[in-house]
């Protein structure tokens, strides 16, 4: 699991150059990162979820804006599907792990 969030995590920061993103994208993936951090981490299942959380909102957040590299594209687009296909994909992952860290099983939450 730890794996395919980090996986994940790694093609979304993908987009994540200063020159290449705006503004709010940007931010949205240093929150990414920065919480990522937390959850490698952490040993208190609170704290987990919480940086889980807001990890879900930037990813959800971060749908919302499109990498300059992708302005242009149709939204139809496959770079413009994989980009979403994949920051659903995180979604999805930090969703698993989050339910880990709700039920107190870090170590399953961190293994993957």
């Amino acid at each position: 699991m730890r794996k395919h969030l980090i996986a994940m995590l790694s093609l979304s920061l993908l987009f994540s150059s200063a020159s290449v993103l705006a503004a709010d994208l940007e931010q949205d993936m240093d929150t990414l990162k920065e919480n990522l951090s937390v959850v490698k981490k952490t040993d208190d299942a609170q704290e987990m979820h919480t940086a889980l959380g807001k990890m879900r909102q930037a990813a959800q957040d971060a749908k919302n804006s499109t990498p300059d590299k992708l302005e242009g594209q149709p939204a139809d687009s496959a770079q413009i599907k994989d980009y979403h296909a994949g920051l659903d994909a995180l979604i999805a992952q930090i969703d698993v792990v989050d339910k880990l860290a709700q039920a107190s099983k870090l170590d399953k939450a961190k293994a993957g």
